[in-house]
């Protein structure tokens, strides 16, 4: 195929991910107070009894923070089908043996994305919201605005899901000989300050938030180093 051809063929394939989008997106706009409630359940029980609530500043606000949640809800519904697209548009240059490898590694970026998301919400968010919402006192009153609110929820759940790549991005650099499974052994105390420094820049500044990313990043680094001992290129 020409490269006319195939930046037409990307084009098309753009275009479906697109529509993909925006049929999900109809379904999840229609449930995105319920998305929203949902993405809220973990803060509601550590705010005080008689504010148990999220406030909005302006009269647009809740608009285009629901518009955001059904975009969001959308992708991730739509998430298999641009897989797929993105999978039938690479197949054709990949040789018989790269295409056994290539399904795979992005269905099991798939699950580990999803197993990041799902350890922030019932474990990092949690912990993280009954330690910030202990500062409350007679003098601070916890007024949560549900956009910032949605911007901090949305952040976290993408850390963490990416966070959780972690191992797999090990195993493919190993796999591919571009680094030797036997370094990342010796690179340890390296990773154990890179995921401190993570844990600071990507969550709320607590320290119980920093840790309960911290110690998954270096679990799953460990992972990552068992998985590029084992299945990594062999040294000639």
């Amino acid at each position: 195929m020409t490269l006319t051809g195939h930046l037409r063929e990307l084009r098309q394939r753009l275009i479906r991910v697109l529509i993909g989008i925006a049929v999900a997106f109809v379904f999840t706009y229609y449930w995105s107070e319920d998305i929203y409630r949902l993405l809220v359940a973990p803060l509601l029980p550590h705010l005080p009894e008689e504010q148990r609530f999220i406030v909005f500043s302006t009269v647009t606000e809740p608009f285009f923070t629901y518009l955001k949640v059904g975009l969001l809800g959308a992708v991730v519904v739509a998430l298999p089908y641009i897989l797929y697209e993105a999978w039938a548009f690479i197949a054709p240059a990949l040789y018989e043996q790269e295409k056994r490898v290539f399904l795979p590694v992005v269905a099991l970026s798939f699950l580990l994305f999803v197993a990041g998301i799902l350890f922030a919400y019932f474990v990092v968010f949690p912990a993280a919201f009954r330690y910030l919402m202990g500062f409350s006192a007679d003098l601070l009153k916890p007024y949560v605005s549900m956009a910032l609110y949605m911007g901090l929820v949305v952040r976290l759940l993408l850390a963490f899901g990416l966070a959780f790549q972690l191992p797999l991005l090990m195993l493919v650099l190993a796999r591919a000989g571009i680094v030797e499974a036997g370094r990342f052994k010796g690179w340890w105390k390296y990773a154990l300050v890179l995921s401190l420094m993570a844990g600071a820049l990507l969550t709320p500044p607590d320290p119980l938030s920093q840790v309960l990313m911290a110690l998954p990043l270096m679990v799953l680094y460990w992972l990552g180093v068992a998985l590029a001992l084992l299945f990594g290129r062999k040294g000639g």
